[in-house]
């Protein structure tokens, strides 16, 4: 049993994706179950059908604040006329916390409805839709779109209908639900041909010719990021498992396992021991899966009501931990499970292992209930690794002196040291809780917990650890003789220094040093209100080689100057001999706007962005209609590509097998990718790193 847990835990670990076109939502028309007479108003009715952990924006808000809502357009017939605007069924609102503006959005499934007047016998209606897509658990945004088609049957005679110059139209009904249809024949021109290079454009060093697009060699596609979020959580959990046999309800419990195991037990009953204690917690693990799953992973990441719930959570182990109260389970139950734990035999070790996890509850709850709640992030599997990796640190060490109880003799005795590793820890849960009030911060704006603030209260907190260490108070679970001795040990000592050590690194962040190490922990860098390091950055933009198309009305952050057309952009990197950065991003992109606005500005990912690329910004939502001579028929869906974003959204689906964004890809001079694209990843050391190895693989090729 235990060998097939390993053997899972370990194919859990090793998953990975392949980069792919992502369809997380579709809308379906849904056929009329009625008989329907000429001159009837009927309602078409749209149904959609949207993957977990994903939201699609709906109609009836500001579509100038970011997100792009629903639209459905059907083409103009002569057997109907339009009835008001489209209409969401049951839709919910929600505030989007970086576009700073209230939307509505569907979850699972959602229907919009068009009132239509049926003006003939035989009525068919086609049309198209185009949609957006999010999910802020995989950390991408995807355009939607498709065909929508009804055919009606009506009972009675043609109605006349006046000439259009007559009609009066609803202005919104026709800017939202109308478009004309396609009478004219249209152009079929493939991608290879709207990007060539301009005959006037020097390459850096070899005239590539055509631009075609980059090309991706499948053996850059990147890795699921979850599986390096598995791992390090794997690791995090086990560490927490060890953490955990330092602390005085644990501790004291190794030479009474010993014991246990010394009256003429075998090896193979403590190897069962070990294993009944990874089972137990796992087991822990498996029954709150269900809870923490995908389908509630957005809520819990993202909503301030739980992570409010989980700030409050963190706070009261943290002051369990520093001696405030006790958490305990009730004493009746220890004591029953502890009279079957004396029966022996394979029930009786079952039970023994029961009975250590009751016992050391008290220690090992805050940090189990630590752990459950950071993988509330969302798989289905990370509460089950965190508790395995866990239970598996906290096992060996009690098997290990089972096998061997010679080592008990070499062990540190138990003492009041052990209770200072729990106030520490203790100090240790108080800090991380803030990573959930701050999450709660930004989503009601309240403006209590600027990173600033957050950063000193991180200050406070790890200068009380290294007083403590020192010995400079006291706190009630300390006592004996530990208490009196005023020397410090060379351990406390060097754990002193290490605490005020990190105390020294934490002060330039209150003046805005970015504290790479700590981006993940702390608030964005945009609610900083005393950023004096951001005052000695140069804000000089990087050079480029013309004026970009397309300016007026597109930009990119932090005083870039780039480009936002393909085309115009690799020539540029040509001319200059230096590799190109795409940006695939999106108006209503809420992880592409984050993404600027954490990683982006980071002193060391800006210098690089501003000095060493060419860089574009690809909008693949962009409405904006290019002339009739640049439409192409694509080579991937076959339709007629017209605008700027459907032509960028072509581009990175044919050429990458990607339609998420933000999506970031580093080419050479001949549309070469030079390494894996990097996705929705707020680590500016990660992004960094990104872009130093995209340079290296560019200097390898071209500048020999």
């Amino acid at each position: 049993m235990l060998k097939r847990i390993l053997v899972c835990a370990g194919l859990f670990l090793a998953l990975a994706s392949q980069a792919q076109v992502l369809e997380p939502a579709r809308l379906v028309s849904v056929p009329l179950d009625k008989k329907v007479k000429v001159g009837d108003i009927v309602e078409l009715v749209f149904k959609a059908d949207i993957d977990k952990t994903w939201y699609i924006y709906s109609v009836g808000f500001d579509a100038d604040c970011g997100p792009i809502p629903m639209t459905i357009t059907l083409d103009k017939g002569a057997g109907f006329e339009l009835v008001g605007g489209v209409d969401a069924i049951h839709d919910k609102a929600k505030h989007d916390k970086i576009f700073d503006c209230d939307v509505r959005t569907f979850e699972g499934t959602g229907e919009f409805r068009q009132k239509v007047k049926i003006l003939a016998p035989s009525v068919t209606i086609k049309g198209a839709y185009e949609g957006q897509v999010c999910s802020e658990v995989e950390g991408k945004c995807v355009l939607f779109d498709g065909d929508v088609s009804f055919t009606i049957q009506a009972e009675g005679k043609a109605i006349a209908v006046p000439p259009a110059d007559d009609k009066k139209e609803n202005p919104k009904q026709a800017a939202t639900t109308e478009a004309p249809a396609l009478t004219t024949p249209q152009p079929t021109v493939t991608i290879d041909t709207v990007h060539e290079v301009a005959a006037n454009t020097p390459a850096a060093t070899t005239n590539y010719g055509e631009v075609k697009g980059p090309t991706l060699d499948p053996k850059l596609v990147q890795e699921d990021p979850a599986k390096q979020s598995f791992l390090g959580f794997f690791i995090l959990a086990f560490v927490a498992g060890l953490a955990a046999l330092l602390t005085p309800c644990v501790f004291p419990m190794i030479p009474m396992t010993v014991s246990f195991f010394t009256q003429g037990r075998s090896k193979g009953q403590a190897l069962l021991y070990g294993f009944f204690i990874i089972f137990i917690y796992t087991l822990i693990g498996a029954a709150i899966a269900p809870l923490m799953g995908p389908e509630t992973a957005n809520h819990l990441s993202t909503e301030w009501i739980p992570n409010l719930i989980f700030f409050i959570v963190f706070i009261v182990f943290g002051l369990s931990f520093l001696g405030l109260f006790e958490i305990a389970l009730p004493g009746t139950l220890i004591n029953k499970v502890d009279t079957q734990a004396e029966k022996g035999g394979f029930i009786g070790i079952f039970f023994m292992a029961f009975t250590l996890v009751l016992v050391s509850f008290s220690c090992t709850g805050p940090l189990v209930g630590s752990i459950l709640v950071s993988s509330a992030g969302g798989e289905f599997l990370k509460p089950i690794v965190g508790m395995f990796a866990f239970s598996l640190a906290f096992a060996i060490p009690f098997t290990l002196f089972a096998f061997f109880p010679g080592w008990l003799n070499a062990m540190p005795k138990s003492g009041g040291w052990l209770n200072s590793v729990k106030v520490v820890l203790g100090f240790i849960e108080i800090a991380l809780a803030f990573k959930f009030l701050s999450i709660a911060d930004q989503a009601f704006h309240w403006r209590i917990l600027d990173r600033e603030i957050n950063i000193a209260i991180w200050i406070v907190i790890v200068t009380l650890i290294g007083l403590y260490l020192m010995k400079a108070f006291r706190l009630p679970g300390d006592t004996g003789k530990d208490v009196e001795d005023k020397r410090v040990s060379v351990p406390r000592l060097t754990l002193a220094i290490i605490a005020f050590t990190f105390v020294v690194y934490l002060i330039p962040g209150m003046v805005g040093a970015p504290l790479k190490a700590l981006a993940g922990y702390l608030p964005p860098a945009y609610t900083h209100d005393f950023d004096l390091a951001a005052a000695t950055r140069s804000s000089k933009p990087n050079q480029i080689c013309e004026e970009p198309k397309y300016s007026e009305f597109l930009h990119l952050p932090h005083n870039i100057s780039g480009y936002f057309d393909y085309k115009q952009a690799i020539a540029c990197a040509r001319q200059q001999g230096k590799p190109l950065f795409i940006d695939f991003t999106g108006h209503g992109c809420t992880n592409c706007r984050e993404m600027e606005a954490t990683v982006w500005p980071d002193a060391q990912v800006l210098r690089k962005l501003k000095e060493n690329f060419v860089i574009v910004a690809l909008y693949v939502d962009d409405k904006t209609e290019l002339p009739e001579t640049e439409w192409y028929t694509s080579q991937y869906d076959q339709k007629v590509k017209k605008t700027i974003g459907k032509q960028n959204a072509d581009l990175q689906i044919k050429n990458l097998n990607n339609n998420a964004q933000p999506f970031y890809v580093l080419v050479g001079l001949d549309e070469r990718v030079l390494v894996s694209p990097y996705g929705y990843n707020k680590n500016p050391e990660e992004f960094a790193k990104f872009l130093e190895s995209g340079e290296k693989k560019f200097a390898e090729l071209y500048k020999k």
